[in-house]
């Protein structure tokens, strides 16, 4: 079982019982209660779970975040704001953040946020809207588990019968979701933020390295070929390794790095971007194994900034807004309760930040480094 179905049945069950103990846990799935505590570690990094003695339970602060089937559930407080629906397809990476903006959002209007999760299996995302609709939310803010394409198979999440923004989805034509609210970060400025930085520390043979089926990676990968480009610089050989997940291809993935390590030792990449954090993290282990030095062979900057800066040594990285994006979300969908359809559609892409640390040689930690493109918006 992998990490995050075991993070996501601790959820589960935290929310079913209030409370969980690590070694009931351990037993009822089979694994060790080291790795249950490392589950919990996790989630309570995440802000998803309070740590308690021997467990954990549902962080006390906030009634936010239940689960579909709680939705029917009265609201907390006598809250009289919005009750707003949102659709993830993760409770464990990149979407804690967002989920935490928009749950700072809706209690600021004074709303109850309802949490469904999809675990990026596409015929969940139906599923999940469904618990959520029939337990009476008054908006969904939907994240499904791929991006929307042509064809209309998705077209379902734009004939529901309350507003719907999408969040981190671009919507393509012919999709029947081009007319939605939506907020994303823009993740193909974000890539060219990075070969832009590494070009300027001299690097002329940057390799891209992406997670193969993250519907965040085309948009990498988009901005990594026009930044190239624009700076009059050819992709290396190979121009790109994709990695399967490491849980369900570990032979796959193991291949995928061992191309990445070899042209490190050729010379046929000296930098490198890294989609995401946690391959780089393993890049960077295997990079070190091969007695190959990170920045000095091979710089590196990864993608998402979940726990980069935790690394040894500690990753640079491009940083989606996370929070803001969650926090943009809800004001596009209480815009729209308020508006009705008379208001036109907003697409809104927001500016990922470059944070430079000790992979990319520059000498500095911990320092941002900004865009000097605005947010972008447009009706």
């Amino acid at each position: 079982m992998l990490a995050e179905e075991r993070q996501e049945l601790i959820l589960k069950a935290a929310r079913e019982q209030g409370s969980v103990k690590v070694n009931e846990i351990a037993e009822r799935l089979g694994v060790s209660p080291v790795t249950v505590r490392r589950d919990v570690t996790s989630l309570v990094t995440s802000g998803l779970l309070d740590r308690v003695h021997g467990g954990a339970t549902l962080p006390h602060s906030r009634a936010a975040a239940p689960t579909a089937g709680d939705a029917a559930r009265p609201r907390a407080g006598g809250a009289e704001g919005p009750t707003v629906g949102m659709l993830v397809p993760s409770a464990t990476y990149y979407f804690p953040e967002v989920v935490r903006g928009a749950r700072d959002a809706v209690e600021a209007i004074g709303g109850r946020l309802v949490l469904g999760i999809s675990r990026y299996h596409p015929t969940e995302d139906r599923d999940q809207v469904d618990q959520l609709l029939r337990g009476g939310v008054d908006g969904l803010l939907l994240t499904p588990s791929r991006a929307p394409g042509p064809g209309g198979e998705d077209a379902w999440m734009g004939q529901l019968p309350v507003p719907v923004v999408l969040v981190e989805r671009r919507a393509e034509i012919g999709s029947g979701l081009e007319h939605l609210d939506r907020v994303a970060s823009d993740h193909a400025l974000g890539a060219a933020q990075a070969v832009r930085r590494l070009a300027g520390l001299d690097h002329r043979r940057i390799l891209l390295v992406a997670r193969l089926g993250s519907p965040t990676t085309p948009a990498v990968q988009a901005g990594y070929t026009a930044a190239l480009a624009a700076l009059g610089l050819t992709p290396p050989d190979p121009a790109g390794v994709q990695t399967p997940h490491p849980g369900e291809d570990p032979d796959g993935f193991d291949g995928a790095v061992a191309r990445v390590v070899e042209a490190a030792r050729t010379g046929a990449a000296t930098a490198a971007l890294v989609h995401n954090d946690q391959d780089a993290l393993l890049l960077v282990s295997r990079l070190r194994a091969a007695g190959l030095d990170v920045p000095g062979d091979l710089a590196l900057i990864a993608y998402d900034d979940e726990v980069a800066a935790l690394a040894d040594p500690p990753l640079s990285a491009i940083a989606p807004p996370k929070h803001e994006v969650g926090r943009t979300a809800v004001e596009l969908l209480a815009r729209r309760l308020v508006d009705g359809d008379e208001s036109a559609p907003r697409h809104i892409s927001l500016v990922p930040q470059l944070r430079l640390r000790a992979t990319t040689g520059t000498g500095e930690t911990d320092r941002d480094e900004r865009s000097n493109l605005p947010v972008i918006e447009r009706s």
